[in-house]
């Protein structure tokens, strides 16, 4: 099987899954406690609207209809690529998740970006000494590190950082006075309020990856070629060079593709702990707000961020490796 046949059942595959997942999601906020039309216009209004205006409420929502006529409908639009609007202001669910997602991505490339400059140095260095004191302080540091989740350190920062010593912004993107500033203090007003969140996204994904790159060296040591190059006189710095290093990113490539868009849709704890305008904390915003739309639209945009991640992601180690046939 070619890489076009390979692509199109991968293809295929991808938009089973979604729809998969979009029915799954569409029926489970169905099932929800609470009205979403009541929630729509607040306990107040609520009081003051008659059964009639209630009920044309429903209908203009389409809460009248069952179920599958209901995903039927929204799924028809979709295919459109029409998101329908929220019901949280009107506004199209399109644009509300546009202007949020480059919140999102920037810290999700910058986390990526980061781990990656830092674990695989770290990594072939330990396997370069496995055994020795770094090594073994090294994976102690990286497993206590990943075993800690994220959103418990976020609050420690908060509190130590922020609260008690005031060093970097509690929450937010910009200061509210951003627009005001000359441009060298709003480079610095972003960097600030880029650091502990950015942190806090980064340790995770370097603990994982510097055990993977480690673990992956020592099988590249271990593996006859290597021993043929230092029988023919190759120093250490060529060995890592010319074979461990090469070799270790073949699989840090297809570690990162699907690395990336977990990193994208599992921000939703994280964003809402640093009050960050990001895709995730839209997510939580969305579904306290029984904003149905949107959250369906955010459904679509990480599960589709997750399947294309991990498709780029096997493409690419097609590419770093020739010996891979998509079969």
């Amino acid at each position: 099987m070619g890489m076009g046949a390979y692509l199109v059942r991968r293809l295929v595959l991808a938009v089973l899954t979604i729809v998969g997942i979009t029915v799954v999601t569409f029926v489970m906020t169905r099932l929800a406690p609470g009205d979403p039309a009541l929630a729509r216009i607040g306990e107040s209004a609520a009081i003051r609207m008659s059964a009639t205006e209630y009920q044309q409420l429903r209908e203009y929502l389409e809460l009248d209809q069952p179920v599958v006529v209901q995903y039927g409908r929204w799924l028809n639009r979709v295919v459109r690529l029409d998101f329908g609007r929220s019901w949280s202001g009107g506004r199209p669910v399109a644009e509300r998740i546009a202007e949020r997602l480059g919140a999102t991505l920037s810290l999700a490339l910058l986390a990526l970006g980061l781990s990656v400059a830092i674990s695989i140095p770290l990594g072939l260095y330990s396997a370069a000494r496995a055994g020795g004191w770094f090594d073994r302080l090294g994976g102690v540091l990286l497993y206590a590190l990943y075993a800690i989740p994220n959103y418990v350190i976020a609050i420690v920062l908060i509190a130590v950082v922020s609260v008690k010593f005031g060093w970097l912004p509690v929450s937010g993107r910009r200061s509210p006075d951003f627009d005001l500033l000359p441009f060298w203090r709003q480079v610095l007003d972003l960097a600030k309020h880029y650091v502990l969140i950015t942190l806090c996204f980064t340790y995770p994904v370097l603990a994982y990856q510097t055990r993977f790159v480690r673990n992956n060296a020592l099988e590249i040591l271990a593996a006859p070629f290597v021993r043929t190059a230092r029988a023919k006189g190759v120093g250490d710095w060529g060995v890592y060079a010319r074979h461990v290093f090469r070799n270790t990113l073949i699989p840090l490539v297809t570690l990162l593709g699907i690395l990336f868009p977990v990193v994208v849709s599992g921000s939703v704890v994280l964003e809402y702990v640093f009050g960050w305008p990001g895709i995730g904390s839209l997510y939580v915003d969305s579904v306290l707000a029984r904003d149905y739309p949107v959250v369906m639209g955010l459904t679509v945009v990480t599960a589709g961020a997750v399947l294309l991640g991990t498709l780029l992601a096997d493409l690419s180690y097609g590419l770093v490796d020739p010996r891979v046939r998509y079969d």
